[in-house]
């Protein structure tokens, strides 16, 4: 995959994991589990980050190997094939707990990738 594509891909999910945290700053679970439209956009939003790392390259995913690839992936298949099942709490603990690190790799990534240093 072109250099090119990889750092949009990086970008998309960094876009993603940011409005995710955006949706949820200053909202408990509760608040979450009660607004079905915030829950709505929470799982489309996980979707689109899954996506996005899915279409990566192998050798990027390589050179990133903090950035949990298969987690974020299989979050992706389980809320777009699992929809009837999703645990709201579940997603929120991602989206709190696992995001913010998440979106620090990913910023320092885009840098490297678009400077084209090596981690």
């Amino acid at each position: 995959m072109p250099k090119a594509d990889d750092l949009a891909r990086l970008r998309h999910m960094l876009d993603a994991a940011q409005e995710t945290v955006g949706f949820c700053r200053g909202k408990s679970l509760d608040d979450v589990q009660n607004d079905r439209l915030l829950c709505l956009a929470l799982v489309r939003l996980l979707e689109v980050l899954g996506e996005a790392a899915r279409s990566t390259s192998g050798p990027l995913q390589a050179r990133y190997p903090e950035i949990p690839w298969k987690q974020i992936i299989g979050t992706r298949d389980r809320v777009a094939h699992g929809y009837l099942d999703i645990d709201m709490g579940i997603v929120y603990a991602i989206v709190i707990l696992d995001l913010p690190p998440l979106i620090a790799h990913l910023e320092r990534a885009i840098i490297r990738e678009s400077d084209g240093i090596s981690p």
